[in-house]
């Protein structure tokens, strides 16, 4: 075990005064201290009245690479570098996961200063069950790639907590709700702890609607009820004669899948079975 410390300091996911009193001591006291914007670390260090005296560097998805280099070789060499990002804790959704793995390998030292999580606050807020969750990050970009996420967690049973962008927000609410079924319950948590925090609580179906008609802005979490068997008792049978009878009126089976998942609250891949499983019993 070499003298260096890493120490992952969590960081106010909105109001300053949330931060930790240990956050101001440890940047006060760190040889190196590596942000992922130094601007707004500058920002935050001045309304907690600290003053930075060691070295400050940036760390962010651009220079991860080349930078955990140099900090493992300081670490090595006795060095106390605090990492702070944006805001939470360091690794999570954000860099940090490369230079601990590299600290950790090295027998160099890894601890933290707990902080504010938009993960917890979301949940705890949400009004969903949590006692069993998952944290899922943000969901792929492209939307066949993030259709597949989606349907691999439909069978989910414990609450998921997701980042995502305002920008693609109603294109993930609906995709959610093709994959898991309109009627599942879900919140989506803006700005937490800032001054324009909301809160909306609601099925995925009328959630995709209100994002896709008001576009909120900010920093969005989305924390997504568990699959539950007991919240939609409609039989196979009946979903795949649903979807026979938009067929029947000259709608497409792919847009009458999807609408019977809607309407039925189910994952459009449980509708799709059930009329795969009908047309089979035919032949």
């Amino acid at each position: 075990m070499t003298d260096g410390v890493l120490v992952l300091a969590g960081t106010p996911i909105g109001d300053v005064g949330d931060a930790p009193p240990r956050l101001g001591r440890e940047l006060s006291a760190a040889d190196v201290v590596a942000a992922e914007d130094t601007r707004r670390l500058l920002r935050l260090a001045a309304a907690l009245g600290v003053t930075i005296e060691g070295r400050l560097v940036s760390y962010f998805e651009g220079n991860e690479a080349a930078r955990t280099a140099e900090l493992l070789r300081l670490l090595i060499g006795g060095a106390r570098v605090v990492l702070v990002t944006d805001a939470g804790m360091p690794s999570v959704s954000d860099p940090g996961y490369r230079l601990v793995a590299a600290a950790v390998e090295a027998g160099v030292a890894v601890t933290s200063v707990p902080g504010p999580s938009a993960v917890l606050t979301a949940l705890a807020v949400s009004g969903l069950p949590v006692n069993r969750f998952c944290f899922e990050g943000f969901p792929p970009r492209k939307p066949g790639e993030r259709a597949r996420a989606f349907e691999r967690l439909a069978d989910e049973p414990r609450t998921m907590v997701f980042f995502e962008s305002r920008h693609r927000l109603a294109a993930t609410l609906g995709a959610m709700a093709e994959a898991f079924g309109g009627d599942r319950p879900a919140a989506v948590c803006r700005e937490l702890t800032k001054t324009h925090e909301e809160v909306k609580r609601g099925p995925l179906g009328s959630l995709t609607t209100w994002a896709d008609e008001d576009g909120p802005l900010g920093e969005i979490t989305l924390v997504v009820a568990g699959a539950s068997r007991e919240s939609a008792p409609v039989s196979a049978a009946d979903a795949a004669r649903l979807v026979a009878d938009r067929e029947a009126a000259g709608v497409a089976r792919k847009e009458a899948i999807a609408a019977v998942a809607r309407e039925l609250g189910l994952p459009k891949r449980e509708v799709y079975a059930a009329v795969v499983a009908a047309k089979e019993s035919l032949t």
